[in-house]
């Protein structure tokens, strides 16, 4: 029994001490000067405490304060400046729109802080802002000088989950209308981090604790919450221009309707030779060609050819000094087999040409190119378009290539990436002839006949220099025609 009078003892003294601490206070001369201040009732095991609020009043006027970009949630350290609502000179007021920021998931609205004047922007509009960093000065407004205080309530953080549970130093401060939008989606301001000076909590911070939470940012509609706003000025808030929708355009209706039908044998054939080619491990070597000799050449020799009644293009020149480059590189002209355990060079040059027919993509060729002059490959390659245009290619005409040049130029375009046929391990695209301004040798300027070379090869047994190589000796039969009589057998 005599233990517990001391205990009692001190019980009565812990009930008396709030209200011989609010007696002192109440008898301050500075306090009593500022008026009667905001008591907020904290019920506790012990009795009901009285704790005394703080007063905080707007920032001092005149002062230009900056207003710094928020963390926004979801780890985002960076955001785009989509938009600004205002400009340097334009008076805002609490919660007015500043700007737009886009980040990887969402579109936030940042509203103002303070009541005042936009001194200075940042960041122009696609500009990168980065969280933590200044958005905008704002000046604050003169008129805050006469403008009511505003109550802060000052809450102790209390953990609820053990009765007896000490009461943590921690305190939040925030604006009413801030306490509002937190009680209204249940978040207590004790675990919410301030951003706001001397960490008070914005409404910014509610935002982003939300989308924390949730897992997502918030949408512009979570952004633009109703929230009491005093007016402070006689200035109306700006109001953000409404963006109206261009008018719908109404959409064709299209009534066709998909087919579908079977491949032909030729279709076939080239689902079959480009799914082996594709096994291939290609390599690419492109190079340009003046023919301006060749073309005053081909002018010359066109009309004499024609009186013999044949049709005298370039392809027989191209399909000649290809084969009087493969006398030099002969493993271009070569074949492997499946396993690529064996190389086969090839006696006979069998230059195939890729025509464009009615039936599709052919490549009949030219047999014992190193054998025949111009004029005879000339004869057999109007033989070979007659017969492809009337769709009556043989199967020898067909079979048995070594080497494939493809005119793609006859067409269209300048260079391309032609696929091997296998077996051959080479080929060659021919763009179409350009007239293009060139150099000469006495540095004037020229008009020349200028043609794009694309040659793929088999990277297996061909290497890149043995490509140039075989490249630039076929240019230069090209570009000198004259130096082709020589090596003619």
């Amino acid at each position: 029994m005599a233990a517990m009078t001391p205990a009692r003892s001190s019980l009565r003294i812990l009930r008396r001490l709030p209200r011989v601490v609010f007696h002192r206070l109440q008898q301050c001369p500075r306090l009593q000067a500022l008026g009667p201040a905001p008591v907020v009732h904290i019920s506790t095991p012990l009795t009901l405490i009285h704790w005394r609020g703080f007063r905080s009043s707007n920032v001092a006027s005149g002062q230009v304060l900056q207003f710094k970009l928020s963390d926004i949630g979801e780890g985002i350290m960076e955001v785009t400046v989509k938009e600004w609502y205002v400009k340097k000179g334009d008076r805002v007021s609490q919660f007015d729109s500043i700007c737009e920021v886009q980040s990887d998931k969402a579109s936030v609205t940042i509203t103002s802080r303070y009541d005042g004047v936009i001194r200075k922007l940042y960041y122009d509009v696609d500009a990168i802002a980065h969280v933590g960093s200044p958005l905008v000065d704002i000046e604050t407004d003169k008129a805050l000088e006469d403008a009511p205080e505003e109550d802060v309530v000052e809450t102790p953080a209390i953990s609820h989950k053990q009765p007896h549970q000490e009461i943590k130093d921690q305190k939040t401060q925030a604006t009413p209308a801030v306490r509002r939008l937190a009680i209204e989606n249940n978040i207590k301001l004790s675990e919410v981090v301030g951003t706001g000076k001397d960490g008070r909590i914005l409404k910014e911070d509610i935002i982003s604790f939300l989308a924390k939470q949730t897992g997502a940012i918030l949408p512009y509609e979570v952004e633009k919450t109703p929230t009491p706003v005093i007016s402070t000025t006689d200035t109306p808030p700006k109001e953000k221009t409404p963006i109206m929708a261009p008018p719908a355009i109404p959409l064709p209706i299209f009534s066709g309707k998909d087919r579908t039908e079977p491949l032909n044998s030729f279709q076939k054939a080239m689902v079959k030779t480009m799914t082996a080619a594709l096994k291939i491990p290609h390599f690419g070597y492109c190079d340009e060609v003046d023919l301006t000799q060749l073309v005053r050449l081909r002018s010359e020799l066109k009309d004499l050819a024609e009186s013999r009644g044949v049709k005298l293009s370039y392809m027989p020149f191209f399909i000649k000094a290809a084969s009087l480059g493969l006398l030099q590189f002969p493993v271009l002209n070569a074949s492997v087999d499946e396993g690529c355990q064996n190389i086969t060079f090839k006696a006979s040059h069998n230059i195939g040409l890729a025509m464009d027919t009615p039936q599709g993509l052919l490549v009949p060729n030219v047999k014992s190119v190193q054998a025949l002059s111009v004029f005879d490959i000339a004869v057999e390659l109007n033989r070979l378009q007659a017969l492809g245009s009337a769709g009556q290619l043989s199967t020898a005409d067909l079979t048995g290539g070594t080497f494939t040049l493809s005119n793609i130029g006859s067409i269209g375009g300048t260079y391309a990436k032609p696929v091997i046929l296998p077996p051959e391990v080479a080929i060659g695209a021919l763009g179409k002839i350009q007239v293009l301004p060139r150099f000469n040798s006495c540095d004037g300027i020229v008009k020349a006949y200028i043609m794009n070379v694309s040659w793929s090869a088999d990277h297996r047994v061909i290497d890149g220099a043995t490509m140039s190589r075989f490249s630039n000796l076929w240019r230069s039969y090209l570009e000198n025609p004259a130096s082709m009589v020589l090596d003619l057998k």
